[in-house]
């Protein structure tokens, strides 16, 4: 591994969960689903996947629905109820991105957490392992059929039942920062960190869960800027982009 690699991703990757949120199925600032949006991911999921690297999607649903946003209202909706609605959300999402991966010529399968044998097949983690070892992609959907559980948290949760190499956090943004950039343009980004600091500090990287998990796990995460062209494919070489959390990476801006 060269120098400008990250340190702690396995060089090759041999098997990696992508988690893409709802945000990224849609433009800024909007809700919905951007098939412009969808195609753009697609299109660099395509060009990653020629590098040889089996690689499983978990897919938010923020862009429709999100079960948090039910809490504490008024409404006659009960939470546990919202988050299934935010699960299910997560599936349309699903059947997007394998209809615009398919059309540049994937080899696709999507899976859900909670059975919907119609449109997709149900998670099953032998099933998805054989997938990937053929060489197919696997959309990840309704995060773990459970209420109270983020697709953050299913990402890791998948990553660890898959045993991938690492979990790739797609994002809008650069990395991860000191403060939010969009309200401090003087906030610091690392390029490095470990789990506690993360957690010590409440870094919004994922939820606490999720970085629990994966620390216990010694599970790295990269998170990146999705939106710049090709940086998908550098997170799948190990080069340095945006921000590696993991047990041997120090505080590094």
């Amino acid at each position: 591994m060269s120098s400008e690699n990250l340190p702690g991703a396995r060089d090759p990757l041999r098997r990696v969960i992508l988690k893409l949120s709802g945000e990224s199925f849609c433009r800024a600032g909007e809700r919905g689903i951007s098939m412009d949006e969808v195609t753009s991911i697609a299109s660099q999921v395509h060009a990653a996947q020629q590098l040889g690297v089996q690689m499983a999607i978990v897919i938010g649903g923020g862009n429709i629905l999100r079960g948090a946003q039910f809490k504490g209202t008024s409404t006659s909706i009960q939470e546990a109820t919202a988050h299934y609605m935010g699960m299910l959300a997560t599936v349309i999402n699903g059947l997007a991105l394998q209809d615009a991966l398919e059309s540049q010529g994937c080899d696709t399968r999507l899976m859900t957490a909670i059975r919907m044998d119609g449109v997709a097949e149900p998670y099953i983690r032998r099933r998805a392992r054989r997938h990937l070892e053929k060489g197919r992609i696997v959309i990840l959907a309704a995060g773990t059929g459970s209420p109270f559980v983020t697709t953050d948290t299913a990402a890791t949760q998948r990553a660890l039942e898959l045993e991938a190499d690492i979990v790739l956090k797609a994002t809008r943004v650069d990395g991860v920062y000191s403060e939010d950039p969009e309200k401090n343009p003087h906030a610091v980004m690392y390029r490095e960190l470990d789990y506690n600091t993360v957690l010590e500090r409440n870094l919004r990287v994922m939820d606490h869960t999720a970085i629990t998990q994966c620390m216990e796990h010694n599970m790295p995460v990269l998170v990146f800027n999705f939106k710049v062209a090709g940086n998908i494919g550098r997170a799948f070489r190990g080069e340095r982009v945006g921000t590696l959390i993991s047990s041997a990476s120090r505080v590094n801006a």
